[in-house]
């Protein structure tokens, strides 16, 4: 149920797979919760500014039910995705979101 969503600017990400590998890893560890619910999306042909210039940046979406830390996970993140990528992090946003259990679906169900 955990789910990390990148999207980065034109031409920052030179090993997506690695980069999406690191990341479930990373998430895994971090909530706690079994790799086999991680989902890792990239988008790594956006367009993006921040503060006022197309320099690479990064932004990020945390969703989970639960097992939620985001000054821990924040850290941990910005440092994973500039070490894998060389966005600054002072360059990344991260919105963090805390979904109900009944709001969250799969496999044919909800989780609550």
């Amino acid at each position: 149920m955990p789910l990390i969503s990148i999207k980065a600017t034109k031409q920052s990400i030179k090993h997506p797979e690695k980069l999406l590998k690191a990341v479930s890893t990373e998430l895994t560890k971090l909530t706690g919760k079994p790799e086999s619910y991680v989902m890792t999306m990239l988008d790594e042909q956006v367009s993006m500014t921040f503060a006022g210039n197309s320099d690479p940046c990064c932004y990020l979406e945390v969703k989970s039910i639960g097992s939620l830390k985001p000054m821990e996970m924040a850290n941990s993140l910005c440092k994973l995705i500039e070490s894998e990528t060389g966005i600054k992090t002072n360059r990344i946003y991260i919105n963090f979101d805390d979904i109900e259990a009944s709001k969250w679906g799969f496999n044919c169900r909800t989780f609550g």
